[in-house]
């Protein structure tokens, strides 16, 4: 990689996490999870994922699909998701009857709310121009088939972004703020 490739990468990595950070902080903040909004995200500043952000930099979708088609996996991923309670992934176990083989927990209700902000916000981001509210509920729906979720935190999750698509963003946070997570304004 030259060097104006990587100044680009540098630059458009930092502005596509840092803008993320901020959409996804705006959506907590307006469902009243203060703490979580400010600290979203951080382990994508740590080297594990930022170096790997600017390598794999292609501005239209996340680095680590690039680098997970490039290597087979994405260490930067495998980072992320291991050290952030609002992706599912994290919440992956083997139940008390372990031959069941792994599963997935059931995911406290704030962690779902926060994966709910972080994929609105993840679909804005990339689809920038073209984002429309169904965007986040037609990119859950392509990769349904494949998560290893609890049925209960999948309800959650499908109804807040189905909500989303059908009557948009004021309707769904008031929602969420007063009868998900029961918050007074």
């Amino acid at each position: 990689m030259d060097l104006d490739t990587l100044i680009h990468n540098f630059k458009g990595h930092l502005n596509t996490i840092n803008n993320h950070k901020r959409m996804v902080m705006e959506y907590c903040f307006r469902v009243g999870l203060y703490k979580q909004g400010l600290l979203h995200d951080l382990s994508k500043y740590s080297p594990q994922e930022f170096i790997p952000g600017v390598i794999y930099y292609q501005g239209d979708r996340s680095p680590n699909n690039a680098q997970r088609e490039a290597l087979g996996y994405s260490d930067a991923w495998l980072h992320h998701k291991g050290h952030n309670k609002h992706h599912y992934e994290y919440w992956i176990d083997y139940p008390t009857n372990k031959d069941a083989g792994l599963v997935g927990m059931k995911m406290p209700v704030k962690y779902v709310v926060e994966m709910f902000c972080d994929r609105v916000a993840a679909s804005r981001n990339y689809n920038k121009e073209k984002y429309t509210d169904a965007d986040a509920l037609n990119y859950y729906l392509k990769g349904k088939g494949h998560y290893v979720i609890h049925p209960d935190t999948d309800r959650l999750l499908h109804k807040l972004l189905k909500m989303l698509a059908e009557h948009g963003e004021d309707y769904t946070f008031t929602y969420i703020r007063r009868h998900v997570l029961h918050r007074p304004y």
